[in-house]
Parts: C-alpha cells; structure tokens; sequence
C-alpha cells in the first residue's frame, strides 16, 4: 500500500478496517486526469517561483507527464489499497523520478487538490453534457421538421383537449432541453474559478502563484477566500440540481413516448432496438428503454438529495463527510449521459403513426374552445359563450351526436349568434389555423419556429 502523506506522526499504523473504510481510490481514481493536469501546473508554478528547483519542477513535470499518457491509453492499474488518488500518483510519481517527488506536494493540500480535480472535472463534463443535449435537440427538431403538418390531439389531464401540431408538441421538448443547457453553462461559468493555492484552510506563507495555476488551467479567476475554497461544494449541488431538472424533462419525454406508444393511443411505433418482449406473451413489445429512462431519473434525483443532506450540518472548513460526494456526482453525470444517447438514438427511429393520428382527431370535442371563441368574436361574453357551448356537449358529444350534423334551426335554439357556418371550424386543420396568439401552434408560427432552431442548433 502507497506510504501515507500524513503517516509520519501516527505512532500506530491505522486498523485495515479503517483504511478499508476511508479508502476513496475505487470512485476517485475517476479524476486521475485532473489530479496530474493540477499538478503538473502546479509544479510549473513552483519552479517559475523558486520554491523548488527549476529543474526538479521540470523533472516533475516530465515525470507526471509520463503518468499522464499511461492514464489516457488506460495503462495504469490503480492500487486498490491506496488512501486516494492523490496518495496514488504521488507513489507513481516516486518510483518513475525518486525522491524529488516528494516536493511537489509543496504549498498544497489535499483540500484544495480536490476542489481543483473535481472543478476541472465538473467543467469537462459539463460541456460534454450540452453537446449531448444539443444533439437529442436535433434529432427530436428532425422528427419535427419531417412531420411538421401533423396534426394531434393535444391533452390536460391525460383528457383530450385541443388540435396541436405534432411538431408545436416536439418543440416544447427542445426549448426545455435549452433551459437545461443553459442552466449548465451558468453552473460552468461559478464552478470556473480557481481554488488551488488556498491549501488546508488558511493559504501558505510561501510565495506561490495563484494566477500563473490559473492561467496554465484555463480557469477564468481564482477563489477570493481560502475557507470557502477548501468548504465548498455549491458546484456540485448546483450540477445535481440541474441535472434532477433535466432528468425530470427527460422522464416527461419518455413518459410521452411510452404512452403514444400504446394501442389506446397508436401515435408512435418504437423501433424493436429499443424494445424487449414477454417471456411468456409472444405478441408483446414492450418499451423497457423508456421505462428505465424513467426509473432512473429517482436515482439522478437520490443523488442530489444525498449530497444536500451530507453538506446541511457540516461547520467550515473541510470534513471528511465531503469525501461522499464523488460517487453520486459521477453516477448523476454518467446516467444522464447514457439516456441522452439512447433517447436521441429513440427519436432518430422513431415512425408516426399517421392514419390512427388522422382518426383520433375526428373528435368534435377538441373543437370546443374553437366554438366558444367564434361565438366570442359574434360579440358574446364568454361566460355567455362556454355555457353555450357545454349546452350543445350535453346534449350531442354526451349522446353519441356529432355538432356537425345540426341543423342551422337546431344551432340557433343555442344561440341566434350561431349560424352554419360554425360548422367550417371542426375540423383540425381550421382549429390550429385559427390560433393567432404568438407562440401558439398556428403553422406559420410552428415553421417559423422550426426555423429559428435549425439556425440555433446549426441544423
């Protein structure tokens, strides 16, 4: 096992029970990248500033460099003993230079070495993220854009409700996956600031560089205050929480597709890649992609619970409690990732079901709204009009009669305001033409829209 960087003054050697129990390499060595991307700046640094010897900083440099590529083509075995991967790359580090290794943990602790790792690590994955989000964005605008003068049955309530196009209802989806990438950007943007340097808790009365770190890591600032540096893990909550509100988008969708799927609705048809069947009813297609998408948005969500509860109690500055937010942040993140891949693959498969479509909005209930603005617009107030128009549901839909069949004699014991020609807007083309209000799902507005995000997502 690597020699411990605090043993020295340990009297007794720590039980196997407990450096089983802290042991933190099985998640942590996730960061192995980072670890050696911080420290080799920070070797830099100190040897621009005469802390150690040029030389050493650069033999350092070179030797964590050779770690580095070894990390990247997965040569490493890491050792399942070790405290963390702190404590491992610096034992790597003294068997491939010997002991000037042992310098480099100058003017830092594993308190801020964390915060580093786990800031630069955030900021890879964020952008990993979006560039995710981004491409299910074009693979649902795709859907959209081939299926634009489809018209459905829009619901509240899981009821039927009124006419939408089928791409107003696809694009609801794209501009909540924008809300979820700019969200990310914006954690990006406070997870962006530098916290090596701050050490323990309290700085170093050696004269170290902050800014040069900074510069070699691309951080946009430094951190102003030690205590917090070493404290915090906003950046981390505010990445779960993000990511709990994506996934409950991402649940949403799935839910929908899991419910066109099915004979009561027929609006979708699921390619077999990414469904399974029954073993025991052979005529079963069952969207189990779809049903775990959903599932594990409690996990995504479990995670940020687990990491806001760790943090609640704890005083300034770092506990060892902090340990335990790694694993959930990791699971978060590689979750989310996996279902933006798979949900976009979903949608690039995806078939309409446009005659079963066709029949479903022959229901002259989604034309009621439709009804009671045309009545509207004849200068009616609209609680004239709705109690006119439920009138007219009671004694027709309610019976099995359609409103279309009345006659111009039978319209007008409803309302002298009602005329035949009433008879032109059920239909669902005329229903979704109808609607003027910016944002609606008017086709004009609908293609314009279609527009305005193939320009946005480079489409």
């Amino acid at each position: 096992m690597s020699k411990k960087l605090w043993g020295t003054r340990f009297a007794k050697k720590t039980s196997t029970l407990t450096d089983r129990f802290t042991s933190s390499i099985s998640f942590d060595k996730k960061l192995a990248k980072y670890d050696i991307l911080g420290s080799i700046a920070h070797a830099k640094m100190l040897g621009v500033q005469r802390i150690i010897p040029v030389k050493e900083a650069a033999l350092i440099v070179k030797g964590l460099k050779f770690i580095l590529r070894d990390v990247i083509r997965r040569k490493i075995k890491f050792d399942p003993q070790a405290e963390d991967i702190h404590s491992n790359i610096q034992d790597l580090l003294l068997k491939k230079i010997g002991k000037v290794a042992n310098k480099l943990h100058t003017a830092r602790s594993r308190n801020d070495q964390i915060a580093l790792d786990v800031k630069m690590y955030i900021k890879d994955e964020i952008k990993e993220l979006v560039d995710l989000l981004a491409l299910l964005q074009k693979s649902i605008l795709k859907l959209a854009n081939n299926n634009s003068k489809v018209i459905i049955p829009g619901y509240t309530h899981l009821q039927i409700a009124q006419c939408v196009l089928l791409a107003h209802h696809l694009l609801a989806y794209i501009e909540s996956l924008e809300r979820d990438k700019t969200r990310l950007l914006d954690a990006k943007e406070r997870a962006d600031l530098m916290p090596l340097g701050s050490c323990a808790l309290s700085g170093t009365s050696l004269p170290i560089d902050r800014d040069f770190v900074r510069k070699e890591l691309r951080f946009r600032g430094v951190t102003a205050n030690s205590i917090d540096s070493v404290s915090d893990r906003d950046y981390i909550l505010e990445i779960l929480a993000d990511l709990s509100i994506l996934s409950v988008h991402l649940s949403r969708i799935a839910e929908d597709l899991i419910l066109w799927s099915t004979k009561e609705f027929n609006f979708i048809d699921i390619d077999f890649s990414f469904c399974t069947g029954s073993s025991i009813m052979p005529h079963k297609k069952n969207p189990d992609v779809l049903e775990l998408i959903r599932g594990c948005v409690g996990k995504i969500q479990g995670d940020f619970s687990s990491v806001l509860i760790l943090m609640k109690g704890l005083p300034l500055s770092y506990n060892r409690d902090m340990q335990l937010d790694k694993p959930p942040l990791f699971n978060a993140i590689d979750t989310v990732k996996d279902i933006l891949q798979i949900l976009e693959a979903v949608f690039e498969n995806i078939i309409i079901e446009k005659e079963a479509i066709s029949a479903k909005i022959s229901d002259e209930s989604l034309f009621s709204v439709d009804i009671v603005e045309y009545l509207i617009k004849r200068s009616v107030s609209y609680r004239d009009a709705h109690d006119i128009v439920g009138r007219i549901i009671r004694d027709c839909l309610d019976k099995g009669k359609n409103i279309s069949g009345l006659t111009n004699q039978e319209l007008r014991r409803y309302s002298p305001k009602l005329s035949s020609d009433v008879k032109k807007i059920l239909n669902a083309q005329e229903s979704v033409n109808l609607k003027a209000s910016y944002g609606g799902t008017n086709p004009k507005f609908v293609n314009n829209q279609l527009n305005n995000w193939k320009k946005r997502l480079n489409a």
